[in-house]
């Protein structure tokens, strides 16, 4: 079950307030989730058990995203803003530069928290801001097709749909490698969660002039990239590697964009290691 929390956030026009839902779950370092555009904090169910066998996990639907309300209007949907939002967000949950892992977008926040010095280590999966622009054109594309196409499909096309493999394979397989594996009460809801996602537009927008560029000195880095990722394609993990370089790269055989549902038995290894 999911809590919310309020805290303010800085802004040109004085301080705003944001509403984030989490959940929370496990003993021992605290560990923070991030999910990627589009999705919510259900992205992270198949190894939430696991990781929270050695981890206080935390598990956030982000601004706009899941059943986390927008930001407020004065807040911008950018790099420097949500990273903000995640630093008040661990300061009201007092938690004292947690772990952090995340995926896509929130492997990019991810790094950003690591390189203000917010978290003690960051792990990113398939982490956005590493592309060339051909390669983000493509990406976004896909994204906002994978949109268009969720805001349309009625919810019983959706959930017939998501009874079959096959279905189940046309609604997900750009993001996973395995989406058979998903079930069909996943598939429904992450499905929904795309079509409503508030922050979606402002957000995807706000990335078009993204690069990450800078290295992420005294945290320590794991990055990981899916063999089978067909959003953001493996090779920005050797881009990724040039730019950290002292950061772990693992390769995550068959797995897609997003590997926790492909292997989560690997993926909660990978993070676990990274988060020691």
């Amino acid at each position: 079950m999911s809590t919310t929390i309020s805290f303010e956030v800085p802004s040109p026009r004085g301080p705003r307030p944001v509403t984030v839902s989490y959940t929370r779950a496990g003993r021992g370092d605290p560990l923070l989730l991030l999910h990627g555009i589009g999705h919510h904090r259900q992205a992270w169910d198949p190894i939430v058990d696991i990781l929270a066998t050695e981890r206080d996990v935390i598990a956030v639907d982000l601004p706009g995203f899941g059943v986390s309300p927008g930001l407020p209007e004065g807040l911008s949907y950018d790099l420097s803003t949500t990273t903000s939002v995640f630093g008040a967000f661990c300061e009201a949950l007092e938690l004292d530069r947690p772990h952090v892992a995340g995926n896509s977008l929130g492997g990019l926040l991810a790094l950003e928290l690591g390189r203000g010095r917010l978290v003690r280590s960051v792990t990113a999966l398939s982490p956005a801001g590493f592309w060339s622009q051909a390669e983000r054109r493509y990406a976004f594309g896909v994204l906002l097709a994978m949109r268009r196409i969720a805001e349309r499909m009625p919810l019983p096309m959706v959930e017939r749909l998501a009874r079959t493999a096959a279905g189940r394979a046309a609604l997900t397989s750009t993001i996973y490698a395995r989406p058979t594996r998903r079930s069909p009460e996943a598939v429904v809801a992450e499905t929904l969660a795309l079509a409503r996602a508030t922050g979606f537009a402002e957000t995807l927008r706000s990335g078009t002039s993204v690069q990450f560029t800078d290295d992420v000195p005294g945290v320590p880095v794991t990055l990981a990239w899916g063999t089978k990722d067909r959003l953001l394609i493996r090779r920005q993990g050797v881009r990724a590697k040039q730019i950290i370089p002292r950061a772990r790269l693992v390769r995550l055989p068959g797995c897609g964009h997003c590997p926790m549902n492909d292997d989560p038995a690997l993926v909660a290894r990978v993070i676990l290691d990274g988060s020691r």
